[in-house]
């Protein structure tokens, strides 16, 4: 067994890194004895992985072959059948139960214990052995064990294997020695005990030489054991010499000592000169001001720009001595106090002296503006007359005064702003209070002139032919207006004079009152031809385009002279003060001298501007008012212009001055526009039809179809399309109701009539303006009127041939009551006499006249504007047509065989239709 443990090793296991710790000869029970073997394998490599492997010898019997192998993991049960009597059978549990017979009981008893010594040192999952007799199953020797994760196999060192294993391979090394040993001795091999008497000998004769070898060795050891006590000897020595001389460094160390603390001290106070040197020279590089800046500051020129660059400079290093970051104990000398009280009156002069010169700026550009603006005579020419070289060239032009150059000239002074801000707030927030005041009265008597001119171009006054007069502004007046803006605090105390509001002159001469959809403000619209409206579009628009670089010229330089474009703190000392300001109030709190931060810089620019632009929202509104008054279809014009400005504006700061203020505008305009569909609708309802005339298409229907065609002109690719498809559904609803509302009350011409062409009418302009979002009312009203057009085709063609109809019906009635078509004939009332004699009373001639009197009865109900006639009279012809075969077909059905016929065929109708049309 041994031999073929070996070969086993050799040739499958070595080759797989795998030991065999065990091995039994089994066969299957109750088959035919074919024997194999079952192997316990560990592997050589970590982790540890323990197989039971089966091997069976090859068919021709000259090797092993590996067949099957399972993880000792999954092997749940060991069954030996028997724990007290010998029997070599026994079960293994894997997946399922394995049944095996070992050719003896002890190899089968090995092979158990030897599992069952495995699963105890490598698995945490205990194998059940069950008939296994407990001397096979004892204690393994503790070792330590290294932790592996649960459900691996656990490692064990070589001295446990050792215990486990029978055989251990050998390796490379002891192999080669082996085979010199045995290469030495020929019958090693064929005489074993031989050799091993050999072997012992040389044992014994080793053991011997190594006895003798020690002996030898004393002597030497006794020498070794000499020269380690002169050593001895010689250590003392060494220590008393090393004791002689540290007595002797113990008197140099209480010297250097000494020396050490000398250098200390001098090492201090030079560290203590330079340091106090380094605070001097901090104190004069940081807190010494330039001869040059204090006379700059104290006597600069702040009219030329190199007086105002010198100025700037010179501000900008006082205030970087003042900012200086003093280091703990600076404030407490005199000499850092002393230049600090020189700073700040520095600054209080300069700050006072800049204050005073802005403020002068400020009044000294306002006038020139001012007085400019108020010499300008306010006219506008008659057309073929020459225009003035003053405002009337302005008004022709409708543009407001470029406001550039003053901008350009302040903006010197930006820094000089900034420096202002952060150190004395209150002097810099005087300033803006004046400058707000000065330009608020400026631009609104700019702004009032340039809406004037826009109404006066809107009313239309020129094209009539009247002049305005020109209205010179007073000398007293001016003088008035400029002496306000002077006094002891530099600040602007006057009010502004308005100038008198154009009324808006009566158009009655050229557009005459009506009671139709569009009438507004008692003009109306049928007579305003597309010139009128597109002056007016061109004018808002104008009106628009100039106010928007104005706003936002002003805005960038409110921005950049006050340095508002940041969200910083601003500190200064001045008072508790708040400014109320038109649409908002600019306000700052001070706590012990110094301001809160202001919410938002954005906030403030939009305050200053609310402030100075006190006065577009209202001259705007008033703008919309009067274009509003002067047409309701103009509310379209503004509603696009407007949004599509307001658009713009968000898209370039939603939070803006401009922003805000076309949008609070937007809102009236939008206000307007849903007045103006609401009073169509009104008039709609109230809307009167005279009871002697027919009614053919209704005003509002037509006055719809100019609606909707100006509005998708108006309206195309607009941002506020929404809108005008919510004012068409509106709309589109109170004209169907209101159509069916006149078609009820009609007395001369009958509602099917009305329906027909004002549903027609309706119809064909719904598809000629392609409106996606009335598709449902053009489908809606394409099917009343075809309804209609039946309903009236049906109504009047049975006037003809009266007596026939009747006839006919009653033959009907009483095919419905049960009586078979074909007795019909044998009622008396409907017999085939009575048939004949109908028949006789409409012979050709009759029908034609009574086709004829029908086609001028349906002349005199439909209207010429919507040529409907020749489309109902077809309709009637198809009609007539039908029922005649209707007729026809009632009389072979129940007069069978009799003969009748009707006196004229359906060519006769078509050739009396086609005479009665040419005819007329």
């Amino acid at each position: 067994m041994t031999a073929i443990k070996h070969a086993l090793q050799r040739d499958i296991f070595t080759p797989n890194d795998e030991r065999l710790l065990s091995i039994v000869n089994v066969c299957k029970a109750g088959k035919k004895k074919r024997n194999c073997f079952l192997c316990a394998t560990v592997t050589t490599e970590r982790p540890v992985q323990v197989n039971v492997v089966k091997v069976k010898k090859s068919d021709k019997g000259d090797f092993y072959k590996r067949q099957t192998a399972w993880g000792l993991r999954d092997l749940a049960v060991v069954d030996a059948k028997d724990a007290v009597k010998e029997n070599p059978e026994f079960d293994l549990h894997f997946d399922k139960v394995y049944k095996w017979v070992a050719s003896s009981t002890v190899e089968k008893n090995t092979f158990i214990s030897c599992i069952w010594k495995l699963n105890q040192r490598y698995l945490r999952k205990k194998i059940d052995f069950i008939n296994v007799s407990s001397q096979l199953l004892e204690e393994l020797p503790k070792v330590a064990e290294e932790s592996v994760p649960s459900g691996e196999n656990q490692s064990v060192t070589g001295g446990d294997e050792e215990s486990v294993d029978e055989y251990q391979e050998l390796n490379a090394r002891e192999e080669q020695d082996i085979e010199i040993m045995m290469e030495g001795c020929e019958y090693a091999i064929s005489n074993a005990e031989a050799f091993a008497e050999k072997l012992s000998r040389e044992l014994q004769v080793l053991d011997g030489a190594n006895i003798q070898s020690i002996m030898a060795s004393e002597k030497q050891v006794n020498i070794l054991m000499k020269l380690l006590d002169e050593a001895l000897k010689e250590v003392d020595q060494i220590e008393l010499k090393l004791s002689s001389y540290e007595e002797m460094l113990q008197s140099v160390k209480e010297q250097m000592d000494q020396i050490s603390e000398s250098n200390h001290l001098i090492h201090l106070s030079n560290t203590n000169n330079v340091k106090l040197l380094s605070e001097i020279e901090f104190l004069v590089n940081h807190m010494d001001l330039a001869k040059g800046h204090i006379k700059a500051l104290q006597e600069g020129d702040l009219t030329s720009s190199r007086g105002i660059e010198a100025c700037t400079n010179a501000a900008d290093a006082l205030l970087q001595c003042m900012n200086v970051a003093l280091r703990p104990g600076h404030d407490m000398l005199q000499a850092v106090k002393q230049q600090q009280q020189r700073f700040g009156d520095l600054r209080e002069q300069f700050a006072r002296r800049l204050a005073s010169h802005l403020n002068s700026v400020f009044v000294h550009q306002f006038n020139q503006n001012f007085l400019q603006l108020c010499n300008r005579p306010y006219s506008l020419s008659v057309a073929g007359h020459d225009q003035s070289s003053t405002l009337a060239q302005h008004s022709a032009e409708l543009t407001l005064p470029n406001h550039h150059p003053f901008h350009r000239d302040l903006l010197r002074y930006a820094k000089l702003m900034e420096w202002l801000k952060n150190t004395d707030y209150g002097k810099y927030e005087g300033l803006t209070k004046n400058y707000m005041d000065y330009l608020s009265r400026l631009y609104e008597r700019e702004i009032k002139d340039f809406f004037e001119v826009a109404k006066i171009k809107m009313t239309g006054t020129t094209r009539e032919g009247k002049k305005f007069a020109t209205l010179p502004r007073k000398e007293s007046a001016v003088k008035q207006e400029t002496e306000s803006l002077h006094g002891s605090s530099g600040k602007l105390t006057g009010s502004t004079s308005s100038l008198n509001k154009l009324s808006v002159q009566s158009s009655g001469s050229r557009r005459s009152q009506s009671s139709s959809l569009l009438d507004m403000g008692n003009m109306s619209a049928s007579d305003l031809d597309v010139a009128d409206r597109t002056k007016f579009d061109k004018i808002f628009e104008q009106v628009l385009s100039e106010l928007e670089p104005l706003c936002l010229a002003e805005q960038d330089f409110i921005s950049k002279f006050f340095k508002l474009q940041q969200h910083q703190s601003i500190s200064g000392t001045t008072t508790n003060e708040a400014e109320e300001m038109d649409g908002g109030t600019l306000s700052r709190s001070y706590t012990s001298g110094v301001p809160q931060t202001i919410s938002s810089e954005k906030d403030m620019i939009r305050q200053m501007m609310t402030k100075i632009f006190r006065c577009i929202e209202p001259e705007l509104n008033n703008l919309i008012a009067l274009g509003d008054k002067i047409d309701s279809f103009n509310s379209l014009y503004m509603l696009v212009k407007m949004s599509h400005h307001v658009w713009t504006a968000q898209n370039v700061d939603p939070a803006s001055f401009l922003s805000t203020t076309l949008g609070n505008v937007l809102v009236t305009v939008k206000r307007n526009f849903d007045k103006c569909i609401s009073n169509q609708m009104k008039q709609m309802d109230e809307v009167k039809i005279s009871k002697k005339s027919k009614v053919g298409i209704l005003p509002f229907v037509a006055e719809f179809e100019e609606f909707a065609a100006l509005a998708e002109s108006i309206f195309k690719n607009a941002e506020r399309r929404g809108d005008l498809d919510k004012a068409y559904t509106k709309l589109i609803r109170a004209v169907f109701v209101s159509v069916e509302k006149v078609a009820n009350e009609s007395q001369k011409t009958p509602r099917d009539v009305v329906m027909m062409e004002n549903f027609h009418h309706i119809f064909a302009t719904l598809s000629r303006l392609k409106i996606s979002c009335l598709e449902a009312e053009k489908k809606e009203a394409k099917q009343k009127y075809t309804d209609h057009l039946q309903s009236y085709v049906i109504y009047s063609l049975g006037q003809p041939l009266e007596k026939l109809n009747h006839f006919f019906e009653g033959v009907e009635a009483r095919v419905a009551q049960g009586i078979r078509e074909e007795e019909v004939s044998y009622q008396l009332a409907f017999n085939k006499q009575e048939l004949r004699k109908v028949i006789k009373e409409y012979p050709g001639k009759e029908v034609k006249k009574g086709l004829d009197n029908l086609y001028k009865k349906v002349d005199k109900h439909l209207c010429e504007e919507e040529n409907l006639l020749q489309v109902v009279w077809h309709s009637m012809q198809d009609e007539f047509i039908r029922q005649y075969k209707h007729f026809e077909g009632l009389i072979a059905r129940c007069y069978p065989g009799s003969g009748i016929t009707m006196e004229f065929t359906i060519q006769d109708i078509l050739d009396y239709c086609s005479s009665i049309a040419q005819s007329h």
